[in-house]
C-alpha cells in the first residue's frame, strides 16, 4: 500500500468522474456588456480532470453525466469524444423551448487590474436533475475502475446531486476504487438552495467516503466547516495555514489519506505566482514556485488535480506527484479553454525545472 491508498494496478478505466458537463462562453478580454463574439469551451470541473488524464496523460477515462438531445448537447458530446473520454450518459429530451438544458457559464478573461467576471445560466439544467438510481454502477464498475472522482460544484446543483455522489462513492469503494473529491466551494451555487450550512451537511456526508481530498483553506472552512488557524499566513504562497488545518480534517475524517491544493498569489489578472502543496499519509510536500504569465486561468486547479492524480496512479514518488500536478496546472493556464493542450513530456520537463526556451 503506497500513499496510504490501495490503488488497483489495472482496470478497464483508470479514472471515472461524475459531474455536470457545461459550455463556457468566453469573449476574451472584452466584458460581456460590450462583447460582439464569444469562443465556446466545453468544461465541468469533474470532466476537466477526466479529459486532462486522457488527452495529456494517456489514461483510459470516463465521465458519468447528463446529456440533452439538442445542438448544444451535440457540441459538448463531440468535445468529450475528441478528448478521448468514454461517456456514460443519462439522456434527456429537449422540448425545443426551455429545456432541460446543458448549463452555460459566462466568463470573460479580465486583464491587468480588471479581474475576470463569472456568472451562470443553470436554469432547468439537466445535470441538476440527476439522482440516485440514474446510473447502473455495478455495470460501470464491472470491468474495473481504479479511481473515482467527483466535486463540490456538482454537489451544489440540487438536493439530489449530492445524494447521487454518495451512492456512486459507495459503489466505487465496494468495487475497490480509490475515491477523490474536489471541494470547489461556490457560494453562488449553494446560496440558491441552502447556503453554507446546507453545503457542509451534504459535503461532510460525501467526504466520509473519500480517500483523496482537494481544496484550499477557504474550501475546507466553508465547504467542510473545518476551523481555520488563528494566525493568518504571511502570503498566499505560505503553506503553513493549509498544513495547520490538516489535523482538524483528519480528526473529523480519518478515512482521508491525502489532502492537496494549489497556492496562488494574484499580482494581476495576467501575472500569478504559483505553487502547490499536499499532505500525503502523514507527511507534507511542497512544490517549487514559479511566476505565471496567464493566458486563461480557468481550469488551472483541475489541471493541478489531474496531474497530481496521474502521479499517484502511476506510482511516482510523492514529491514528484505534487510537482507533476503543479507543472500541469501551470501549463494549462497558457492555453485557451478549460482542458489541457499539453503533452505528458512537456509536463515532465517543466516539473523537472524546464524553461520556455524554444524546442527545436
Amino acid at each position: 500500500m503506497k500513499y496510504g491508498l490501495n490503488i488497483n494496478p489495472a482496470g478497464a478505466l483508470d479514472f471515472l468522474s461524475l459531474g455536470a458537463l457545461v459550455h463556457r462562453l468566453d469573449p476574451g478580454i472584452i466584458p460581456f456588456r460590450k462583447a460582439t463574439e464569444c469562443k465556446i469551451h466545453v468544461s465541468g470541473g469533474e470532466f476537466n480532470c477526466a479529459a486532462n488524464l486522457a488527452d495529456c496523460f494517456r489514461l483510459n477515462t470516463g465521465i458519468a453525466s447528463a446529456m440533452v438531445d439538442y445542438p448544444i448537447g451535440d457540441l459538448i458530446a463531440e468535445r468529450v469524444r475528441a478528448m478521448g473520454v468514454k461517456p456514460f450518459y443519462k439522456q434527456f429530451k429537449h422540448n425545443g423551448v426551455n429545456g432541460p438544458n446543458m448549463a452555460t457559464v459566462f466568463s470573460d478573461q479580465g486583464y491587468g487590474v480588471r479581474a475576470p467576471v463569472v456568472f451562470y445560466n443553470r436554469s432547468n439544467e439537466a445535470a441538476a436533475q440527476l439522482k440516485p438510481g440514474d446510473f447502473d454502477w455495478d455495470a460501470i464498475f464491472a470491468g474495473g475502475v481504479r479511481w473515482f472522482h467527483s466535486g463540490g460544484i456538482f454537489a451544489s446543483l440540487s438536493e439530489t446531486t449530492g445524494e447521487l455522489i454518495i451512492e456512486a462513492m459507495k459503489a466505487a469503494k465496494a468495487a475497490g476504487a480509490v475515491t477523490s473529491f474536489d471541494l470547489n466551494y461556490r457560494a453562488k451555487l449553494w446560496n440558491i438552495w441552502g447556503g453554507a450550512e446546507r453545503a457542509q451537511s451534504v459535503v461532510r456526508r460525501i467526504v466520509e467516503n473519500v480517500d483523496v481530498l482537494v481544496g484550499n483553506e477557504e474550501d475546507l472552512q466553508l465547504g467542510l466547516g473545518v476551523p481555520g488557524p488563528e494566525v493568518a499566513a504571511k502570503s498566499k504562497l505560505d503553506p503553513s495555514t493549509f498544513f495547520g488545518m490538516i489535523d482538524n480534517v483528519v480528526a473529523k475524517f480519518p478515512n482521508v489519506k491525502i489532502v492537496a491544493t494549489t497556492l496562488r498569489e494574484v499580482h494581476s489578472t495576467s501575472h500569478h505566482s504559483w505553487g502547490a502543496v499536499a499532505w500525503i499519509d502523514g507527511k507534507t510536500y511542497v512544490s517549487p514556485t514559479c511566476e505565471l504569465d496567464i493566458y486563461d486561468r480557468v481550469g488551472g486547479g483541475d489541471g493541478f488535480a489531474s496531474g497530481f492524480f496521474y502521479g499517484l496512479l502511476n506510482g511516482e514518488p510523492e514529491q514528484e506527484a505534487v510537482n507533476l500536478g503543479w507543472a500541469h496546472g501551470a501549463l494549462l493556464t497558457t492555453f485557451p479553454g478549460d482542458t489541457t493542450m499539453a503533452t505528458v513530456e512537456q509536463v515532465r520537463a517543466f516539473a523537472k525545472g524546464g524553461s520556455a526556451r524554444i524546442q527545436r
